[in-house]
This record gives C-alpha cells, structure tokens and sequence, in this order.
C-alpha cells in the first residue's frame, strides 16, 4: 500500500523511533474494564478448537481453508527468518517486506500448530518472532514508515498472541519489540498524523494504527492502549475514525467507504483492517462492529457490491491535502482495481451474517467468490497487508449448542409437529402459527454463543417479553438478549427441538389457541407436543 507521490513529497523526514510518547487518555467508556482475555485478538481458544473440530473431521469449507494453508510455501516448518535491525518502508534501502514474509510465515506456521498439533510448526513460528526480537531495532523510511509499524505491528501481536505460553518464546523480548519500536510510531501517526493536514492521510493509514496499538494492548495487558485505539475509532478528527471511514449514507443500508474514489485495492484494504480491529475489540468484550447503527457493515456492504459488479451511488468527496490542507475533490467511485481478490471479507460474513444473523448480501456474495481464502503469498508480489485464511478460521456456520440440533448461519420454517400444516409465523409483531411458513435465520445466541436466536428477513428477533412470544428490532439491551436466546432441547419427534429460554430456564415456546408463548414445561403429551417444531429447509 503506497499513498500518492504529490502527497509523499510533501512528508517530513523520519524522527526518532525511539522517542517517548505522549500521555494516554482515560479508559474510554464502553472499553473493557475487565481483566483482558488470552488468546484474544483475532483468535480465541473456542475458535482454534472449532478450527481443529472441522479440519479433523474433513468437514467443508474448513477442510478447503486448511488445504489452501497447508500449499503455501510460507507456512513449511522448515521457513528460516531473515530478521534485520533497521526495517526501511519508502525510500532509500526499502526492505520491509522482508518482515512482512516472515510474519506471514510466521503465522501460517502458529496456523498449523495450533489447529494439527504439529510441534515443528509451533517451533517454526517461535523461531521466526524470538529471531525478530532479537534484532530489529527501528522502522524508518519516509512517512510509509507508519504503514509498516502500523500493519506488520498488528500482524506480529497477533502471531505472539496464538504462541504466548509456547516453550521457548521470549513473550517479554517480544513485548519490549512491541512497545519500543512499533507503538511509538503508532501513536505518533495518530497524535500528529506526521505534521500534515488532519485530512491528507487516507483512512488506512490511521486504521492500521489504530490496529497495531489495540493488538499490542491486548499483547501487553495494557487496557489503556487498547482504550486509545476504542477511543480513536469513535472519535477521532482522522479519516480512519467510523464516522470519517464511512462519511456519507446511502438508501439500501450502503455507507460510502473513504477510498472508494480513490481506488479499489485500497477501499478492500480500509475495510479488512476496519474488520482486524473490530474482531480484536469484539473478542475483549468490545462491540465496534455494530458502533453507530452498525456503519461499518453499510461501508462494507457498499464496498462489496461494487466490487462484485453491482453500482452504487456516489457523493462529492471533499478533503484537504498536504500541510496546508489544500482542496481537492472526488466526483465519482474510481473503478481502479475492481474485483480485488483481497482475503478480508470471510470475518465480516460470519459476524454479521452469521454471528448477528443480519442481511447482508453483498458481503455473502464477495465472500463467496474468494473462498477459499489465501494468505500471505497466495496473491502474488508483496501483498502482504492480511494474514488471510479467513475461510478456515473465522467461518462460524455450525452447530451452537443443544446437542448439535440447529446449524448456524442458514434459515429455516419451524413446522409444528402436533400441527403439521402450521408453522411459526408472525402477525405484525406478535408470534404465532399458521399455515404459511416464516423463514427464520439461525443464530448462535445473543447472550449465549451456546444457545441459538432466530431472526426474520426484517431483522426482527423471536423474542419473548411478558411470556408472550414476539417479533422485535434488537435494542442493544441485555434484557433484551436474554430474552432473545433459547436453548435446543430435544423435541418429541427426531429432528424436532424443543426451545427454553435462557432466562427462564424449564420454560419453553409452545403453541396454544394458535399464539406462541413462554410456559412452564409440564409433564404431558400435549406440552411436549405443543413445544415441539421441526426446521424445515
């Protein structure tokens, strides 16, 4: 990722890495105040054990993910780092993507240790980051200096995050690296954004700061830096911040993205490190995902749809460059790079489609045509700027809890079985059956990924309040959650479920005088009937 030459030339030269930063801000309110979680970025145990689960059982599309790994060069046990002391990015002496490969190989090999087991591939990755940590003393160049401390910063606490606790690996080495030669640069970018107008840096260039500084909170245990980077997303003056990433809405759930008139690659580019650090903060209890009625997923949504071929609308973009925040202008979504195969949408799908249940059709359908996704090495010269593989790790469409009796991700009738030409349906907002079918689309639970919630093509989820069963727009409240978020019990019939509330435990949905309920389970065959549906496709 390069920014434009008659921006470049405006740069200042490269100060001091090593230079003491500034004081951080207070928590910010909705960060984390909680202990932070390990392993907790990209990555939680749950998902290296769902990882594992599937690729074992040669189950698709993990099996196709863990095959595309598997073929890149980069992820072989037998990767020899080449670490240097000084990294240049821009200028004289560029030698960045020599980190960049090596933090690629690097966590291709953590990949396949953790999902197989396999020891050298464990001792490959430890290798490659206590190799790094033993040399590397700076980043400089010109102003892409901050995209290098920015986007391998990010990458390199993601891949000591998964080996923390690994035999062998210098975490406190590590962490030093982290804290003295890449977050300064981080913060720095952010503070000052390298003396130049507030505007004239393009919105990855914060995100992949904004990135790298969250990603080293959490490595660290540092839960000022990880509010920092919370804080900057929500309100700061830069282009990476929500608001100026996504400045103009659109009709159809579409958010324009700050670089669609620049060009593609790039847009792809803001997006997948919008969606690193969201699914960072999402995995430390941090919801920026659906921040601001959910704009990220509108820019998202909108930058998948061109890309596949669809337009979209178009607003006057108007922006200051340089250091004297001189006018320009875009009039129109540049078509410079449509179609990038770039591997970042897989973790947006299965958070917005599948973990919050919400339409999204133009992500679906991108991500879709790159799957399987590649990593490092797989789309040719020094591209670089994603670990990737998100086919294997982030898909999510499977079965929650209940015994494995619903799958995730997919929409189904409820047809009830003492009834069988009845089905769940909706009368405005109130639930009941009858004879045409809704079809609803199956969550992992809002208040209990072990649990499941169901939504309708409005959005709206079954939910229950005053025992009675309903259809209503989430709220955001816990309340609300709970009462959303049932658990599969076994229904009368073979593949039948029975539905209990998580908050009401030993009630369930039934069906009496044709409206749905929460009732107290008894003991007959006309309750277990009543409370019986089965998920038709």
């Amino acid at each position: 990722m390069t920014t434009q030459p008659s921006r470049r030339s405006l740069l200042k030269a490269a100060v001091t890495v090593g230079a003491g930063a500034a004081v951080l801000p207070a928590l910010p309110a909705g960060a984390s105040a909680a202990p932070l979680k390990h392993p907790g970025m990209l990555h939680t145990q749950a998902d290296f054990d769902r990882m594992r689960a599937q690729v074992n059982a040669g189950a698709q599309p993990w099996k196709a993910g863990w095959d595309k790994l598997v073929a890149n060069s980069r992820s072989r046990s037998t990767w020899k780092a080449r670490p240097v002391e000084t990294v240049v990015r821009g200028g004289t002496g560029a030698n960045h993507v020599q980190l960049a490969i090596d933090v690629a190989a690097a966590y291709q090999n953590a990949l396949r240790w953790k999902i197989s087991g396999d020891k050298a591939h464990g001792d490959a990755a430890r290798d490659i980051l206590n190799a790094w940590s033993a040399a590397l003393k700076a980043v400089t160049g010109n102003a892409d200096r901050f995209l290098a401390a920015g986007i391998q910063g990010w990458q390199l606490a993601n891949v000591g995050e998964i080996m923390r606790g690994y035999p062998g690996f210098d975490l406190d080495r590590f962490k030093k690296m982290m804290l003295t030669v890449f977050y300064p640069l981080n913060d720095r970018f952010l503070r000052g954004h390298n003396d130049a107008c507030i505007t004239n840096y393009w919105a990855n260039w914060d995100l992949c700061a904004m990135a790298s500084i969250m990603a080293i909170g959490i490595l660290c245990d540092d839960q000022a830096k990880v509010g920092q980077a919370v804080e900057y997303f929500k309100h700061g003056k830069g282009n990476g911040a929500i608001m100026n990433a996504v400045p103009f809405l659109h009709p159809g759930g579409l958010g324009q993205w700050q670089e669609s008139g620049r060009d593609q690659g790039h847009a792809s580019l803001g997006i997948g490190l919008m969606g690193v650090l969201c699914e960072m903060a999402w995995n430390q209890g941090i919801d920026l995902y659906g921040y601001a009625d959910d704009r990220f997923m509108k820019g998202a949504q909108y930058v998948a749809k061109y890309n596949i071929g669809e337009s979209v609308p178009f607003t006057t973009y108007k922006w200051g460059t340089g250091q004297n925040c001189a006018p320009r202008e875009q009039t129109e979504v540049s078509a410079a790079g449509r179609g990038m195969n770039d591997p970042v949408w897989a973790v947006l799908y299965n958070h917005y489609g599948v973990r919050r249940g919400l339409p999204v059709p133009h992500i679906e359908a991108y991500g879709k045509r790159l799957a399987p996704e590649g990593g490092g090495g797989d789309y040719g010269g020094s591209k670089y700027d994603n670990l990737g593989f998100g086919t294997l790790t982030f898909t999510r469409a499977t079965a929650a809890g209940g015994g494995g009796l619903l799958p995730t991700g997919v929409s189904r009738a409820f047809q009830s079985v003492n009834r069988p030409k009845a089905y769940i349906q909706a009368a405005g907002a109130v639930g009941r059956i009858g004879a045409s079918a809704l079809a609803l689309r199956v969550v992992p639970g809002l208040s209990d990924a072990k649990g499941y919630s169901f939504v309708d093509a409005e959005g709206r989820y079954l939910r229950h309040k005053n025992f009675l069963v309903r259809f209503d727009a989430n709220d955001g409240t816990a309340l609300f959650k709970r009462d959303a978020t049932f658990h599969a019990r076994q229904g009368t019939v073979e593949g039948s479920v029975r539905l209990e509330s998580v908050n009401y435990p030993g009630r369930f949905v039934r069906h009496r005088d044709d409206a749905l309920r929460l009732d107290k389970a008894e003991d007959t065959t006309l309750f277990r009937g009543d409370s019986s549906f089965k998920p038709i496709a």
